[in-house]
C-alpha cells in the first residue's frame, strides 16, 4: 500500500503564513511599547531632583560588592530554612485538612480543634506569632528549648500551615462523593480510598495554590532575622549599619528575586497545564 503525504491547500498555506505575520507583528510591538515605557520610566525617576542623592544612598556599586558575600552566605541559610518549613508546612497542613474531613459525630472534637487552629493561625499576623515563639518561649526556661532559629522556623510552619490546610481541604471536598462511595464499594477501607482515590486526584486539583503559599513562605523566611539569625536580610543591616547606606538591603532584595524566580516559573508552568487539562485541550 502507498500512502501520500499531505499536501496543505494554497488556502491553508496563506493563512499559516498570515499567522506567522501577525505573530512576528505582536512581538515587535510588545517590545517596542515594553521599550518606550521602560524608557519614559527611566526619564521620570533620573531627572527626578532627589534622583543623585537616592542612587548613592541605594545603589552604589562598590558597597554591593563588599556586601554581596555577606549577604549570600545569609541566603543560605534562607534557602534551608525554606526547605524545611516548606516541607513540614505541606505536611502539617495536610493533616490538619483530613482531620477538618473526617466524617462523624464521634470526630467533632477533632474536626473543632482542626477548624480552630486553621482560624487562629490564618488571623494572627506572622510577625507576633514569630515574635511570642522566638522572644517568649525561650522566656519560659524549659530544658531541651531549641535554639531560635528552629522556634522561627516554627513559627513560619504553624501560619502556613494553618492557609495550606485550607487549600488541601478545598482540594479534597472537591472529589465527588461518587469516587468514594465507588472506592468503597470495591472494599477499599477509608485510609486506603483517601491515600489511592482522593488525595492523588486532591493534590493535583490544588497544586498551583500550594505552589503560590510556598513562594509567599519564600519571602517571609526573611522575617527570621528579627529574632536575631544573620540571614540575608540581617547580613544586609548589619552592612547598612556599618556604611550608613541602604544598597545592601538592595542586594538583599534582588537575591530574594532571583531565587523566587525558578519557583513562580514552576508554579506558571503547573497553572497552565492544570488550565489545560480542564479545558481539555
Amino acid at each position: 500500500m502507498s500512502t501520500t503525504s499531505y499536501v496543505p491547500s494554497p488556502a491553508q498555506r496563506a493563512r499559516e503564513e498570515y499567522r506567522r505575520r501577525q505573530t512576528v507583528l505582536s512581538v515587535l510591538i510588545a517590545a517596542a511599547s515594553t521599550a518606550a515605557v521602560g524608557t519614559l520610566l527611566a526619564f521620570a525617576v533620573t531627572g527626578a531632583p532627589g534622583w543623585d542623592r537616592v542612587r548613592a544612598s541605594f545603589f552604589d556599586p562598590q558597597i554591593a560588592r563588599d556586601a554581596l558575600p555577606a549577604v549570600l552566605t545569609g541566603l543560605w541559610l534562607n534557602l534551608r530554612l525554606l526547605v524545611c518549613c516548606a516541607i513540614g508546612a505541606l505536611l502539617l497542613g495536610l493533616v490538619i485538612a483530613i482531620l477538618r474531613t473526617l466524617r462523624g459525630p464521634v470526630f467533632f472534637p477533632i474536626r473543632a480543634l482542626a477548624t480552630s487552629y486553621t482560624y487562629a493561625f490564618r488571623g494572627l499576623p506572622l510577625i507576633i506569632v514569630l515574635y511570642l515563639l522566638t522572644l517568649g518561649v525561650p522566656g519560659l526556661r524549659l530544658q531541651g528549648m531549641p535554639p531560635v532559629l528552629v522556634l522561627g522556623g516554627l513559627a513560619l510552619v504553624l501560619t502556613y500551615s494553618g492557609y495550606l490546610a485550607e487549600v488541601f481541604r478545598a482540594g479534597i471536598e472537591s472529589v465527588h462523593p461518587s469516587q468514594l462511595a465507588a472506592a468503597r464499594s470495591l472494599g477499599l477501607t477509608y485510609r486506603q480510598t483517601m491515600r489511592h482515590v482522593v488525595l492523588p486526584q486532591a493534590v493535583r486539583r490544588v497544586a498551583p495554590p500550594l505552589l503560590n503559599d510556598v513562594v509567599a513562605l519564600q519571602k517571609d523566611v526573611g522575617l527570621v532575622s528579627l529574632a536575631g539569625p544573620i540571614d540575608a536580610v540581617r547580613a544586609a543591616q548589619i552592612a547598612t549599619a556599618q556604611s550608613f547606606n541602604y544598597t545592601p538591603y538592595i542586594v538583599a532584595g534582588v537575591l530574594f528575586v532571583l531565587l523566587a524566580i525558578p519557583l513562580i516559573a514552576v508554579t506558571d508552568r503547573v497553572t497552565l497545564r492544570a488550565a489545560r487539562r480542564q479545558s481539555g485541550g
